[in-house]
């Protein structure tokens, strides 16, 4: 029987430094991995805009999750035939699982009276805003303020009446997900459920394959995407405290961002007692013993 690898991956502070974005120290590691034709499957709260540059830079071909689960996106051809329930947008085959970001936004809008000067929306922060949060540059803002299917939101109360935001919001319908600077407030989904539905799409197209799927982050939005994974690497932040995560084969990174990422990656790859398999594991173990990763 062939046997499949898939990993699916958070991007900030996971594949990409927290401060710099860089994810140059894993590229060794992300080029051994296309070598072998091992998807790294972008998870993230990013918007596609954001990933059309990403993937080009990361010289990535699969497909990939925005804004936290609301949406996932497969290139045309990628597959035999289009998903189920998927429509084509831009040379990509979609399936959604959020309202859209106008939905949002005019539920954030009816909690200004009870929380007002406690939050302030990515829309309200403008491009200047997203720049000063971020650290990102003008044109990097810009990508990513072309929400689709969600909401940024910075929370500037008290813990407890943050508590409250959120209870208010799902009261009202939402999915309110914490992730590395903001709130993110989107529709019935998650990381978790996108993987789900991706790697159903994977065994559909490979009917007579074994599959083993590895998933890395760092925030508590990542957590869903971890717990259904078969292995979970938790990538350790430096500027926030790790994820809380139950699973029986869980790897906490010593290291940060893209070397974190690196060791908990190569740590299930690695080595012969760890629970891979995919008929070019022996040789990328081999590329593994013979590299010094992290």
């Amino acid at each position: 029987m062939t046997q499949k690898v898939l990993i699916f991956t958070d991007l900030d502070g996971s594949l990409l430094d927290h401060f710099s974005y860089s994810f140059s120290q894993a590229e060794p590691l992300l080029a051994l991995l296309k070598e072998v034709a091992i998807p790294v499957i972008p998870v993230t709260s990013k918007t596609r805009a954001e990933l059309a540059v990403l993937r080009g830079e990361l010289d990535n071909h699969d497909p990939f999750v925005v804004e936290n689960g609301a949406a996932v996106y497969i290139p045309e051809n990628y597959f035999s035939s289009p998903p189920a329930g998927s429509v084509p947008v831009d040379g990509f085959y979609r399936y959604q699982f959020s309202e859209s970001h106008e939905h949002w936004l005019a539920l954030l809008a009816q909690q200004e009276t009870e929380f007002n000067g406690e939050f302030e929306t990515f829309s309200a922060l403008g491009i200047e805003g997203i720049q000063a949060s971020t650290g990102l540059t003008e044109s990097a803002a810009r990508r990513a303020s072309q929400r689709e299917f969600s909401e940024p939101v910075r929370w500037l109360g008290s813990d407890a009446r943050k508590q409250l935001f959120i209870k208010t919001l799902r009261q009202a319908g939402a999915t309110v997900l914490q992730g590395g600077r903001f709130l993110h407030v989107t529709g019935a989904c998650n990381k978790g459920k996108a993987l789900q539905w991706l790697f159903e799409q994977y065994r559909c197209e490979f009917p007579d394959s074994a599959f083993l799927t590895i998933a890395a982050g760092d925030s508590d939005n990542d957590v869903d995407m971890l717990q259904v994974a078969d292995c979970a690497v938790v990538i350790r932040s430096p500027v926030h405290q790790p994820p809380e995560v139950e699973h029986p084969h869980l790897y906490r990174s010593q290291q940060t961002g893209p070397q974190g990422w690196v060791e908990g990656v190569s740590w299930f790859l690695g080595a012969a007692d760890r629970p891979v398999a995919t008929n070019s594991i022996e040789y990328l173990r081999k590329k593994l013993r013979s590299r010094c990763y992290g």
